[in-house]
């Protein structure tokens, strides 16, 4: 995320100015111009807050300082340095200021960390001092400096947290935020721990199920392809050019390779165009809905990620409920941290109307939406007759993480054993091949010289 402060100009003259974030330039001129238009004003100025490097002394000494500081322009620098009692020597704006996204394991630490720490009953900017000083990537730390600085001052902890989405994820850091208005930011920092935890759990265990292996067999697929397509006619060509009768297996590949680099455009276009037609699609919004939907129809795997998307939803659920009177904004918040868009779409535009336009109890409502399990379904009618329902989320969070969990492991142990299994029949029909063309032996005695000839001045003997 990057601010921008912007001044603007009313009608009557008066001068207005205000600052926003966004996570690009282009983004946060355009919210400023929509924001200008609806409001009748005139633009005069945009300003992004950017990194200062600056070398500087106390009045008297002689040792000098360097440091960075993040300002709108370098006169603000200047005189925050002369209020300590600095003299500027230099400042300019720094030249490559790109602040990388921190890996989520540090994310995932520093919330962890956050929650027990707090359950210690440490005061939160205490947290924050201790782990600003420990943490060892840069832009978590500098983002945890920014944000202790502005809560020291008064801000908002909701909408300072929501400034640094592109730090945190914008769920993480909209209950980050949250949690310090909420009375019960130990749970919340605790709950958010274990969500981020199983969600990088279950990203890694799907690599492992699915990238991986595709990655795997398309690396091969190019190797085979180079082999039969370049290395192989090499030695078989010779084969044809003296009438040779090839054996079965051999005559096959010939064509193959034959037909490969005749049609060397047709086959890259087969091999590239596929996926990046597919990326292009899955990139917009339409496309993303479908692809997630169908993402839960994969054999044995759909099923996995289904359940595991329940789990999620039932854990922020868990965390935010606090009734059914104010049970709207806990089931919107828990859809959007499924992180798949069909079930968020679902329950928003399906679940959510029902209960807000006539009044569907929260059962209904989900079956309706046509993502939650049967399970899932029975144990929320039984919650919501007995009035049970926030631990009944529980209780479903932890019974799909108990179960994903053991089936994950499996269908990555049975996984790995296909890959196996196929590189194997890969490899055996490869040296199959190239065994049968090794047998491969001229019945004229002519040809044989010839032959014989070419191929020891083709290898230089």
């Amino acid at each position: 995320m990057i601010e921008l402060r912007f001044s603007a100009i009313k009608t009557n003259g008066q001068v207005l100015s205000g600052t926003l974030s966004a996570l690009t330039f282009k983004e946060g001129k355009t919210k400023i111009q929509l924001l200008a238009k609806k409001n009748q004003l005139k633009v005069k100025s945009i300003e992004r807050k950017s990194a200062f490097l600056y070398k500087a002394r106390k009045a008297g000494e002689k040792k000098t300082i360097n440091g960075e500081q993040k300002a709108f322009t370098k006169e603000e620098v200047i005189t925050a340095l002369g209020k300590l009692g600095y003299q500027v020597i230099s400042i300019n704006r720094k030249l490559i200021d790109i602040n990388m996204k921190p890996p989520q394991p540090a994310v995932v630490s520093f919330v962890k960390i956050s929650a027990e720490l707090l359950e210690q009953k440490l005061p939160f900017n205490e947290v924050l001092n201790l782990l600003i000083n420990d943490i060892e990537n840069k832009s978590l730390r500098e983002s945890l400096k920014e944000i202790n600085n502005e809560l020291k001052k008064g801000a908002d902890s909701e909408v300072t947290f929501q400034r640094y989405q592109g730090v945190f994820g914008k769920f993480t850091a909209y209950m980050l935020g949250l949690a310090s208005k909420s009375g019960n930011m130990t749970e919340i920092y605790r709950a958010t721990a274990k969500f981020l935890e199983r969600r990088m759990e279950f990203k890694k265990n799907l690599k492992s199920a699915l990238i991986t292996p595709i990655v795997t067999v398309f690396v091969l697929m190019l190797a085979v392809l180079f082999y039969v397509g370049y290395i192989f006619p090499e030695t078989a060509k010779l084969f044809v050019k003296f009438k040779m009768k090839l054996p079965p297996m051999t005559a096959f590949t010939m064509h193959l390779s034959d037909f490969l680099m005749t049609n060397k455009l047709l086959v890259t276009a087969c091999v590239v165009v596929p996926p990046l037609i597919l990326l292009q699609l899955a990139s917009t919004q339409k496309g993303k809905l479908v692809a997630h939907r169908l993402m839960l129809r994969i054999p044995v795997l759909g099923s996995l990620i289904h359940k595991t998307m329940v789990e999620v939803f039932c854990r922020v659920f868990y965390t935010m409920y606090s009734g059914s009177a104010e049970s709207i904004e806990p089931i919107r918040i828990a859809a959007e941290a499924t992180g798949n868009k069909y079930f968020e779409n679902q329950v928003k535009n399906v679940s959510i109307p029902l209960m807000i336009k006539k009044g569907v109890g929260i059962t209904d409502a989900f079956e309706a939406s046509g993502v939650f399990t049967e399970t899932a379904l029975s144990r929320f009618h039984s919650g919501e007759e007995t009035g049970t329902i926030k631990n009944t989320a529980l209780q479903l969070a932890n019974y799909y993480e108990s179960e994903t969990t053991y089936k994950l492991k499996n269908f990555i142990e049975l996984v790995q054993v296909f890959i196996a299994m196929f590189i194997m029949v890969v490899m055996i029909l490869l040296t199959l091949v190239s065994a049968e063309t090794a047998t491969i032996s001229p019945t004229n005695p002519m040809t044989t010289t010839g032959f014989i000839t070419i191929f020891t001045g083709s290898i230089g003997l």
